[in-house]
């Protein structure tokens, strides 16, 4: 069983590889089907890539590494790619790029891409070693493949019902890399049961807002859950968050609401303020907010000062999660393999020749829609580049 390359991983970095590098390539996965993250995502329609994509949307110790590999494949040549296999696709909002069918349909791009690549599924790796200048890895069938090159690509810990392993790391450690702390990233928020008891009427509100965490900001949907918060904006935020730390929520983003209060007071100052506030914010949210605020009476009863006060609150309501739901509904693994010990522009490790890390598993972490799936693009590609080249 000898190899050029051995891919660790069928997912969407180790496809994505295997679909671009020469030579005989094995790659090796322990699930029953490849791609099963990049089936699940975007609610089954897969959110490929993100327009606006940027080395500013990704969170790494080395803010810099990821700006080779994404200029030298960004997201404008998958699009291209996308469309040149006849895969119709949408934009749904902020850049996310989403099938319009299924995202089976990224799979089997993938799957024809790799054609000349042998898959074998089902199978884990047993052990991994460096011998005479050649990888020997051993499976779990009893077998022993033997490559020049090895590339590890079975992502983080996120979503470990689905396989996910923080085996990646092990071997990173095995080869003397160091591996950055990693926790759940992308993932909602969850709060101290007092908290919950006044947040659980609101399950299934959902309302545009502000959400803010450590350095993140982030404007989209907020959606209050029997668990605690999530939403496309909290989700954001928290891979910002920090442990002990309170987040504040902007239900007023644009910044309307007072000059509205202010207009209701000087033209229909009876109405109450609760009805008011209802047509900014959903109903049981407002009057929880209300509630809270001690709003009672009528909108002409509030001064000034009252009315600025009011809104302040709205646009910084502090909420102190006592943690996240963690790797089991997390999205991406914040952290990984510590980006000083490889080449940004091939990947590959600077004391392990032919060793090579991509997607997940790397210290390169994207924001929310899309911009995960191109790092795993663009950073499978700056390895099977290099890979390729080699052999030429």
């Amino acid at each position: 069983m000898q190899y050029d390359t051995i891919i660790i991983g069928a997912g969407a970095a180790g496809m994505f590889c295997a679909a671009h590098c020469g030579g005989r390539v094995l790659v090796v996965d322990h699930a029953k089907a490849p791609g099963e993250k990049i089936r699940i995502s975007g609610g089954g329609r897969c959110n490929f890539t993100n327009m606006y994509c940027g080395p500013e949307n990704f969170l790494s110790e080395n803010p810099h590494f990821a700006k080779s590999a994404l200029a030298r494949y960004t997201q404008w040549d998958f699009i291209d790619l996308v469309a040149r296999h006849g895969i119709a696709y949408h934009e749904k909002t902020l850049g996310q790029l989403f099938c319009d069918g299924s995202a089976k349909e990224i799979i089997a791009m993938l799957r024809a891409m790799m054609a000349r690549a042998e898959l074998r599924l089902q199978v884990s790796v047993t052990g991994v070693e460096q011998l005479g200048g050649q990888y020997r890895v051993g499976l779990s069938d009893g077998t022993v493949a033997h490559a020049d090159n090895l590339v590890v690509a079975c992502g983080g810990k996120s979503i470990p019902k689905m396989g996910a392993t923080g085996f990646a790391y092990d071997i990173a450690r095995q080869f003397g890399h160091r591996v950055t702390e990693t926790r759940a990233g992308l993932v909602p928020f969850v709060f101290s049961p007092d908290v919950m008891a006044a947040l659980k009427p609101l399950a299934g509100v959902a309302t545009p807002a502000r959400v803010r965490a450590g350095a993140g900001s982030f404007q989209e949907a907020i959606l209050v859950t029997h668990r605690g918060l999530s939403g496309p904006a909290c989700l954001q935020a928290s891979s910002y968050w920090a442990e002990g730390e309170a987040i504040s929520v902007d239900l007023d983003p644009e910044g309307a609401l007072l000059g509205r209060f202010r207009e209701v007071r000087a033209r229909q100052g009876r109405r109450g303020v609760t009805g008011v506030l209802s047509e900014h914010l959903p109903e049981r949210l407002a009057r929880h907010m209300a509630t809270e605020a001690g709003l009672v009476g009528n909108v002409a009863d509030l001064s000034d000062a009252r009315l600025e006060e009011v809104v302040a609150g709205l646009r910084d309501w502090q909420l102190k999660p006592v943690g996240t739901e963690g790797y089991r509904t997390a999205e991406v693994t914040l952290g990984g393999v510590d980006t000083a010990g490889l080449s940004s522009k091939t990947m590959e490790s600077k004391t392990v020749p032919r060793l090579y890390f991509i997607g997940e598993c790397v210290d390169v972490t994207g924001w929310l829609g899309g911009y995960n799936f191109q790092w795993a693009w663009s950073s499978a590609f700056a390895a099977a580049t290099a890979i390729t080249q080699r052999a030429a």
